[in-house]
């Protein structure tokens, strides 16, 4: 029976604090995130419990009326503070990386603390915001460069530090676009970008390092490989996507009349 040499036990302490570390600062940072948001909520109940005091009917119907907007004006603060923390903590996704899973660096703990923070906002938040301006503003808080009139109908994206978009995109609903893959062990990343006035149809997924020119379609339920480019004004469809615009060969010309 061999020992593990020495070299080896200290890269497995440290991946473990670094893990340990990861771990803990995601559920302090997530835990403050949402108790920080829950206090207006707060606040507003405790005013409320004081102006109906003496009128407990009136104190039933005015609880019940304001539930909703109590979780409105939870998920708004979330939207504000969650991106002000990942900011403040440098949780990013690094541009253009290739990070082996095995070795657990601190440029993986990096983006697992971003990932995380995007996923309690899209699971908690996401859902009564998607498609509204209100959305693309979250995005562009948490680091995404979107220009203007921009609709993004979809809670499928990730990275979005990695992200750009140009003005008057539309994204439809289901869509992933995600700036990183994982692929043999090791998780790359790649920015998206789209020019001004590309479409993307539902249930469509982007794959990293892709770019599509202005004036761009990409049809729905359409592959898009990742390192793809796509011309300006052309339409896209298909697994993996092709060019559906151009004409067919030998019809160009053809004049003839019907019979």
């Amino acid at each position: 029976m061999t020992e593990t040499p020495p070299r080896d036990a200290r890269w497995r302490v440290r991946t473990l604090c670094r893990v340990g570390w990861t771990v803990a600062s995601i559920f302090v940072v997530e835990a403050a995130v949402c108790g920080l948001s829950i206090v207006p909520v707060l606040l507003l109940w405790m005013w409320l419990v004081e102006w109906t005091t003496s009128a407990f009917v009136l104190r039933t119907i005015v609880f019940s009326v304001s539930i909703v907007p109590s979780y409105i004006l939870f998920a708004l603060c979330l939207m504000t503070l969650s991106p002000i923390a990942t900011r403040i903590t440098g949780a990013r996704t690094p541009r253009n990386a290739e990070m082996r899973l095995s070795d657990m660096g601190w440029p993986l703990m990096t983006w697992a603390r971003y990932v995380a923070a995007t996923h309690v906002v899209r699971q908690l938040a996401g859902p009564l915001f998607r498609g509204s301006p209100i959305w693309t503003a979250y995005l562009r808080l948490n680091g995404a460069r979107i220009g203007r009139r921009v609709y993004v109908n979809t809670l499928f994206i990730s990275d979005h530090n990695l992200l750009e978009f140009g003005d008057d995109v539309v994204i439809g609903s289901e869509v992933h676009i995600s700036g990183h893959v994982v692929e043999g062990g090791v998780l790359r990343t790649g920015g998206v970008r789209f020019g001004r006035n590309v479409t993307v149809g539902l249930g469509s997924v982007i794959d990293i390092d892709v770019e599509a020119d202005h004036d761009c379609q990409i049809g729905a339920l359409s592959l898009v490989p990742k390192h793809t480019r796509l011309e300006a004004g052309a339409v896209y469809a298909g697994i993996p996507a092709r060019r559906i615009d151009q004409q067919a060969p030998g019809r160009a010309g053809d004049r003839r009349p019907r019979p």
